[in-house]
């Protein structure tokens, strides 16, 4: 539906996604299932579902029943939260790695990459997100607890932040380091070698390596951060 607005030659048009007709109840259901999947529209769910059904028979039984096995079998690491077959992740179980050392990151993406930069030899503690109200993620919603039971176990040295410097990240750096005051051990945060506003899991090796060997006591980037917020706030 177009129009015209008053005199003006600019042209507004109003049009509907056209429905697509699919020949198989069947073809659509399963359309519809991969198009839930986070950046998957209906036409590249068409061209997964379409290259399934060109596969050999046990090539899609194998692909169905990985997924049904990851969902019904994977669990959970018992100590950093991490995914893994086991109650406990093969990181936490190595005894060559030092126990004293524990990285706060959001998700298993952030171990992956800084596991791939190989200067880390601490463990991890997976939050399962970031505080961000807009969404309804709250402190009930994250593994908060679990660090604090893992640092007043004692074992705990040092705790090294290592979450996306956007503005949710910071935010939830900053409630864990008030929450982890009271036990007085270094809070450190990696140093910002990672762009601001940047998301951890997309830094390269080199840049997320040095940025964890160069990290800083969370202190010192809480006086620059307030800083920096000092300087706008008087312009």
């Amino acid at each position: 539906m177009c129009f015209l607005h008053g005199k003006s030659i600019t042209l507004g048009c109003y049009s509907k996604e056209p429905v697509q007709h699919y020949p198989s109840k069947l073809l659509e259901s399963a359309v519809n299932e991969f198009s839930r999947l986070p950046g998957v529209g209906r036409k590249t769910a068409l061209r997964l579902v379409l290259h399934l059904l060109r596969q050999a028979p046990a090539d899609v039984d194998r692909f169905g029943n990985s997924l049904m096995k990851l969902r019904s079998e994977v669990k959970y690491c018992t100590v950093c939260n991490n995914i893994t077959d086991a109650d406990v992740c093969a990181i936490c179980k190595d005894t060559r790695r030092d126990a004293g050392l524990v990285m706060v990151v959001e998700d298993i993406r952030d171990v992956m990459a800084v596991e791939n930069t190989g200067q880390y030899r601490g463990l991890y503690h997976i939050l399962g997100g970031i505080l961000n109200p807009m969404d309804g993620i709250g402190p009930e919603q994250l593994n908060i607890e679990s660090l604090l039971s893992r640092v007043s176990s004692g074992e705990v040295r040092e705790v090294i932040m290592a979450l996306s410097t956007t503005m949710e990240g910071d935010t939830t750096v900053f409630y864990l380091f008030r929450k982890l005051s009271p036990f007085q051990l270094p809070v450190t945060t990696i140093a910002r070698g990672i762009a601001i506003g940047g998301e951890l899991e997309y830094a390269d090796e080199v840049t997320l390596g040095r940025s964890i060997l160069n990290r800083t006591p969370y202190e010192n980037a809480l006086a620059r951060s307030q800083a920096r917020n000092f300087i706008k706030l008087s312009w």
